[in-house]
């Protein structure tokens, strides 16, 4: 136990105070952390460099991706240096900056996701207008105000946590367990998805062939899934009653939350997508790879 009486900060509790088992949980987000760190990253690479992929939605993918990758990194790294020094010390100040990046990124997320469901409703309720309304100046305006929304609501929800006196011990047990978003704006969205995927399933089911409906429903169901679990089991860690001691269940939707999302991301939109499977093989081809190369070197010569 680090003795706070000459130190302005906290302590984050951990999973055990046996240290073995401290080791054992450092080193399996160590490795979750490193799984998240190359799904996303591949994504990204893939989207970048495949201009097939250069369409509105590998385009919010691709932001989503990154921002599984910051989200990621804002809770886990210090979580594992916490469990290998046995100390679950944080400043005063990198616990502010961990709050509004985990506040500030979980509201881009929500926001995202959101953001994400109306372009299958655009291209199955008004194909017509589908190069009208998603076109790239569109796309990048939804973009930029994904990360302004979450950066000014990290900022006022940081700033209004912490005007707020702290009496007795400061002890925050594990992650930095606080509200990324009111309960208010995340039912808006996820009110929102729900009523989106209605239409887009009321007329994928008028859509006589099966081969068809398969295809949208496969497009869909990922994106909706990974909201269900994103929103669930936030709502369900935010919602809870508030408690001095965390159970089992609770450290679990914790990890939920904040860990698998950005793990399972890449792997829930990649895995069935037949285009960036095809962008993957063409980025690792051994043809590709040369082409990269000579480029590179064209341009460093230059």
């Amino acid at each position: 136990m680090v003795n706070l009486t000459s130190k302005s900060g906290f302590l984050l509790m951990g999973f055990s105070d046996d240290h073995k088992l401290q080791v054992l949980h450092a080193l399996l987000f160590l490795v979750i952390y490193l799984l998240a760190l190359t799904g996303n990253l591949l994504i990204i690479t893939i989207i970048t460099l495949d201009h097939r992929l250069h369409s509105p939605m590998y385009y919010f993918l691709n932001h989503l991706s990154l921002l599984d990758l910051c989200f990621i990194s804002v809770t886990v790294p210090q979580s594992i240096a916490n469990s290998l020094m046995d100390s679950g010390y944080i400043s005063f100040g990198q616990c502010i900056l961990q709050v509004f990046f985990f506040i500030a990124l979980a509201s881009s997320e929500v926001a995202i996701l959101t953001v994400m469901s109306y372009g299958p409703y655009v291209a199955i309720c008004q194909p017509l207008q589908y190069e009208t309304i998603m076109n790239p100046s569109a796309c990048r305006r939804a973009v930029i105000a994904v990360w302004m929304v979450g950066a000014l609501y990290g900022l006022m929800h940081t700033t209004v946590i912490f005007s707020i006196s702290l009496c007795g011990e400061k002890v925050i047990n594990f992650f930095i367990a606080v509200a990324a978003f009111t309960t208010s704006t995340a039912f808006i969205c996820l009110i929102s998805i729900v009523l989106s995927y209605i239409r887009i399933f009321s007329m994928v089911l008028r859509i006589p062939s099966a081969e068809s409906r398969t295809k949208v429903f496969s497009t869909c169901l990922p994106h909706l899934f990974v909201v269900t679990f994103f929103l669930s089991a936030a709502g369900f860690e935010f919602l809870r009653h508030p408690s001095d001691s965390r159970s089992a269940v609770d450290l679990m939707f914790s990890i939920f939350y904040t860990v698998i999302p950005p793990t399972l991301n890449p792997v829930i939109y990649s895995l069935r997508n037949e285009a960036m499977k095809a962008a993957l093989k063409k980025v690792l081809s051994k043809d590709e790879f040369s082409q990269r190369k000579m480029y590179f070197k064209a341009m460093f010569k230059l």
